[in-house]
């Protein structure tokens, strides 16, 4: 916002700017309310409501979706009192609406909270310029060098956005964003920014706000935030990933190695139903990146393994070395919902299904 009005007296009232996912199942919406005082919990907030038709959720002769708040982060773009909601989408009939993941995830988290699941999850994504086709930084005709430097790299002859990098760090740490670390990534112009430790439910909130505020930061400087798994065709360049890490109380004790390989077998029995969730496409999407090269395992197999980046699931070789932590699961896509990707896992682990 311009700075002539943005510290302009707001005589009490606050700017509430309502999140949710459209039709998509990988795009953010939103759109801003006056609240006439400023709030702390999400009770204080009015359920409200969208066209649906507009974003491939209705039809035009029952296009109403509500929006119901579920949680609040401060707004780093217009400050003060003013706050980011992130929502659920509800039916007329206030059931929760087809597209809504983070009903069916929330009441799976708190059935087995006492389970302590935790989430790390490492997002990575491309930036395009204005256009949306032509990576940034790329050169106008023909491609870059070969990967290899770009990684963790430094220097602008190896690194593009930076400066984007940066301002959605610093706005996440604002917002109360759980963010944990970035990096530049594999292929030039891509990037990773890491969320968690976050219990239950809270990661699928915290990635999906985190994500709205990368999209908005970018708008400042005319660049294109790509979420695709494969945003350049071919075996030369990575894909982009959500390798996501995961734990419970009792993998996280010391001898908990035995609780990690124990659901990493349970996960490997539902490999087809966790390919169906990791990408909006039900695997379409996934196909593209998971093809056995540039530090990806086949779609079609399960495999893991400690230290090894080309299998569907990860051990750290610390964990092997000290008996208890974690694992990461290298199969979701850049476009993956969060909520389905920590719902199918908990499936996976908590139940016998």
């Amino acid at each position: 916002m311009d700075g002539r009005y943005s510290t302009l007296d707001q005589n009490g009232k606050i700017q509430a700017y309502y999140i949710w996912i459209d039709g998509s199942g990988q795009n953010v919406r939103g759109k801003t309310r006056t609240i006439d005082r400023a709030v702390s919990s999400v009770d204080e907030l009015p359920e409200w409501n969208f066209d649906g038709s507009s974003t491939n959720q209705s039809t035009g002769e029952n296009s109403d979706v509500y929006l119901k708040p579920v949680r609040i982060f401060r707004d780093p773009f217009r400050r003060g009192n003013n706050i980011l909601v992130m929502c659920e989408c509800y039916a007329p009939d206030d059931n929760p609406h087809p597209t809504n993941k983070r009903h069916e995830c929330n009441l799976l988290m708190e059935r087995y909270k006492d389970q302590k699941p935790w989430f790390g999850i490492e997002q990575e994504y491309t930036m395009f310029d204005k256009s949306g086709t032509h990576p940034l930084g790329w050169p106008q005709h023909g491609f870059p060098g070969p990967q290899g430097p770009y990684y963790c790299g430094v220097g602008a002859n190896r690194v593009s956005g930076r400066d984007i990098v940066e301002a959605h760090y610093r706005a996440c740490l604002y917002a109360g964003i759980k963010i944990a670390g970035s990096n530049a990534e594999v292929m030039p112009s891509q990037w990773e920014y890491q969320v968690g430790p976050c219990e239950g439910i809270e990661m699928g909130d915290h990635l999906w706000v985190s994500r709205y505020i990368l999209c908005r930061v970018a708008e400042d400087f005319d660049v294109v935030i790509s979420f695709d798994p494969k945003p350049i065709p071919g075996d030369n360049w990575n894909g982009a990933g959500c390798h996501t890490n995961i734990s419970t109380e009792a993998m996280r004790k010391p001898g908990g190695i035995g609780q990690i390989v124990k659901a990493i077998e349970s996960m490997s029995l539902k490999h087809k139903e966790h390919i169906a969730d990791y990408d909006p496409s039900k695997g379409i999407d996934n196909a593209r990146r998971l093809n056995g090269h540039c530090e990806t395992a086949s779609i079609h197999d399960f495999s893991y393994g400690v230290a090894n980046r080309k299998t569907s699931i990860r051990i750290p070789r610390q964990v092997e070395k000290e008996g208890y932590g974690y694992f990461e699961d290298r199969r979701p896509a850049s476009n993956c919902d969060p909520y389905a990707v920590t719902c199918r896992i908990i499936k996976s682990i908590c139940e016998d299904e």
